[in-house]
């Protein structure tokens, strides 16, 4: 099963190699349109995400942002598939690096680095850049259920040096740890819902949810410096693999550990929610992000 995986992805893979960017553009916006026009896939759970968020919204600005974030969304899983062709040719033709100032504080506490991220733009393609280019990165993700799903899937994502953490895994703790402590990078999604016993009560633009708090916690055991990251094409096809500024935690070193958690991951939170307003027609609209903590 497993050499079978490893056969079709490689073989994908190799025909990605000879494609142009723009056919991922294409393909994704096909796709877009049969999830959302034709087979209607959680189309009111989008329109309902996009009432909450930006209730003073026209319909068609929220149309346009709805079919746009679908659109990159579909893109994003056809980005993967160019993950084995990436050459530093490549980096220099198509990506544009954007806060690479706030790495410095990598040098200086030798800590490693927390890197907060989102469903927004090619997190994947991006990692693999990073790994390439600037420090190795780990994911900590899901695994598929289906052997041949999951090697075939991996195969493709960890081809450009992108290591992974299964986040269901006993011993998830002591990889991140170890990552860590090669002053390596590990990235954690935070912008999913997640309920008990891993998620917090929070907030998230004004709405009561649940988030998983794992990256509070090592943020007070670790000190590692917390840095957003978060990527998006732009009209001319120019992958923007952005840093923010490393998140200060100092104001909240004397709270409780149930209270630290809280409120460093409503912090966040906050952060997220920066980024979500800067680029929406990017972000992952067809989550249910705010379902009932519980």
């Amino acid at each position: 099963m497993k050499k079978l995986a490893a056969i079709c992805s490689s073989f994908l893979a190799w025909i990605w190699a000879h494609l142009p960017n723009q056919v991922n553009l294409y393909l994704g916006k096909c796709l877009a349109f049969l999830w959302v026009d034709v087979f209607r896939i959680r189309k009111d759970v989008l329109f309902a995400n996009l009432d909450l968020v930006f209730p003073n919204e026209t319909l068609e600005r929220k149309v346009e942002i709805a079919r746009k974030s679908m659109q990159n969304m579909c893109r994003s899983f056809f980005d993967v598939i160019r993950i084995p062709s990436v050459s530093e040719d490549w980096i220099q033709r198509h990506v544009l690096f954007e806060g690479l100032e706030n790495l410095k504080v990598l040098e200086s506490e030798r800590k490693g680095a927390l890197f907060l991220s989102l469903h927004l733009g090619s997190g994947d393609l991006a990692a693999a850049v990073i790994s390439q280019q600037i420090l190795p990165v780990t994911i900590i993700t899901k695994r598929f259920k289906s052997k041949f799903l999951d090697e075939f899937w991996f195969n493709l994502r960890g081809a450009a040096k992108t290591k992974f953490i299964d986040a269901h895994s006993r011993k998830n703790a002591f990889e991140i740890l170890a990552v860590l402590k090669k002053q390596q990078g590990v990235v954690f999604v935070l912008d999913q819902f997640m309920g008990m016993p891993y998620g917090v009560e929070t907030t998230f633009f004004g709405k009561k949810t649940g988030t998983a708090y794992g990256l509070s916690l090592f943020a007070k055991k670790t000190q590692a410096p917390v840095i957003p990251i978060y990527t998006y094409w732009d009209q001319k096809q120019k992958l923007h693999v952005c840093f923010g500024e490393r998140i200060d935690l100092q104001p909240f070193s004397g709270d409780d550990d149930e209270s630290y958690k809280r409120n460093v991951t409503n912090r966040f939170n906050l952060e997220l929610e920066k980024i979500v307003r800067q680029h929406p027609e990017h972000w992952m609209w067809v989550h249910r992000r705010w379902k009932k903590f519980e």
